[in-house]
């Protein structure tokens, strides 16, 4: 990695030591604050800002907003740079900077800035964007902040190099990013081939069984197609056994609830983390024990969300803390003498395979919602045998095992390249890298 030969203090904590070429500034010297109102409604190119990049919507499925509703909008033109400097003390994980590469209208929510200096703008972008991707905005004013605006925003300190050192910069990043990014839209794309790889074996296994030669019969079921001849489909309801959803209305809300204590109220964020460690437990008091005492869970229970994301679930174990459900989930426990659990979990949480049916079944509700009569409707595929269910739930623990590990993987890949990117960036265009 090549340096500058001298660098000096640039007195801008996140930024540090610069060239001693470069210079200093406050941003409202180089960008002035964009106030172009639509009211004439001339201009109807919506845009907006998404994961860090603006973007064409369409203006006519714009959630219901009338024409009149842009009015209001701000006319951005090639070149501006849009801040997103709302509820940031809710929401830690947002790319709030885009650069505008066309004329159009954004919500004036945002903050546009435009720079001075056309020729300044990309490298501005990426500058600002990486003090973003350090959470600098996070840390701008004083107190509790939900948002900036620009009299605030205009007192930042940058740097900025010569113009043939920024067209450099520019042009370097921009094609090591386009790489980059080109490397994690393949790692993407394979975990989504291994996705469909896994739900394939999944589905295939369940519905067909380990011998390549059994003989099969049409489910009667469209989304479960064939199946082997020796198994049986069985409605869920003849293998539960206690059934109970959470409790019902404001019996739960947080200020009956304790930061602490031993009785753990489980939430879908538990099942979807698969985990009951979080910084957001919330505790049923002790004094309240024998009047929830319905919704309290216990080894071998299965708890799983009834609103929202659907489809997933956890197997209580001893190994974790006493609780009760809330009003989100429900609970019940297999007759195992019919039905082996890990088995049951492979259909259940462990894959996509009942998601048609839940589709089909929850379609048309404002609120998905899976109810007990859908849960009891949930056709089962079942070998005869409980010897032959552990021997299809042994291959595929071993099966998905190799295959999440290549998920894994590829995961991994994605995280570095994406680090990469930011330290390259931030390195870049604070003059910590030189490009040559």
């Amino acid at each position: 990695m090549a340096e500058y030969e001298t660098m000096k203090n640039s007195g801008i904590d996140w930024i540090g030591a610069i060239p001693s070429t470069w210079k200093t500034y406050t941003l409202y010297q180089l960008v002035t604050q964009v106030k172009n109102k639509n009211s004439d409604l001339r201009e109807d190119n919506l845009l907006s800002l998404s994961y860090g990049r603006i973007k064409r919507k369409d203006i006519n499925s714009n959630g219901g907003l009338l024409p009149e509703s842009f009015n209001g909008y701000n006319i951005i033109e090639d070149g501006d740079i849009v801040l997103r400097l709302t509820d940031l003390q809710n929401d830690h994980t947002s790319l709030r900077v885009g650069l505008a590469t066309e004329r159009g209208i954004i919500t004036s929510a945002y903050t546009t800035l435009h720079p001075i200096r056309k020729e300044t703008a990309k490298y501005l972008y990426y500058l600002l964007h990486s003090f973003d991707l350090k959470k600098g905005f996070y840390g701008m004013g004083s107190g509790v902040r939900q948002g900036l605006n620009y009299d605030e925003v205009k007192e930042l300190r940058v740097v900025l190099p010569s113009d043939t050192e920024q067209v450099a910069i520019v042009t370097y990043l921009d094609e090591q990013c386009k790489k980059i990014d080109i490397l994690i839209a393949e790692a993407k794309d394979s975990i989504e081939e291994y996705k469909e790889w896994r739900a394939s074996l999944i589905h295939r296994t369940i519905t067909k069984g380990l011998n390549p030669n059994t003989e099969m019969r049409d489910s009667g079921i469209e989304w479960i197609g064939k199946t082997a001849a020796s198994n049986r489909i069985i409605a869920l309801r003849y293998f539960i056994q206690e059934y109970k959803s959470g409790p019902f209305g404001s019996s739960l809300i947080t200020d009956k609830l304790a930061r602490d204590g031993n009785i753990l109220v489980y939430t879908p964020e538990h099942i979807a983390n698969q985990s009951t460690v979080s910084d957001k437990n919330l505790y049923l008091p002790n004094s309240r024990r024998e009047e929830m005492s319905q919704f309290f869970i216990t080894p071998g229970d299965i708890i799983f969300p009834i609103v929202g994301s659907l489809g997933r679930a956890m197997l209580i174990t001893n190994e974790m803390p006493e609780g009760i459900i809330n009003q989100r989930l429900a609970k019940f426990r297999l007759d195992t003498s019919k039905i082996d659990t890990n088995y049951f979990m492979w259909l259940f949480s462990k894959s996509t395979f009942f998601q048609p049916f839940i589709d089909v079944n929850c379609r048309g509700s404002f609120i998905v919602n899976l109810t007990k009569t859908i849960v009891y409707a949930m056709p089962i595929v079942i070998p005869n045998s409980i010897d032959e269910q552990r021997t299809i739930t042994k291959y595929l623990t071993n099966k998905c095992g190799a295959i999440d590990s290549l998920i894994s993987e590829k995961q991994s890949l994605i995280d570095d390249l994406d680090s990469y990117k930011k330290s390259l960036i931030y390195e870049t265009v604070t003059g910590k890298r030189k490009v040559v």
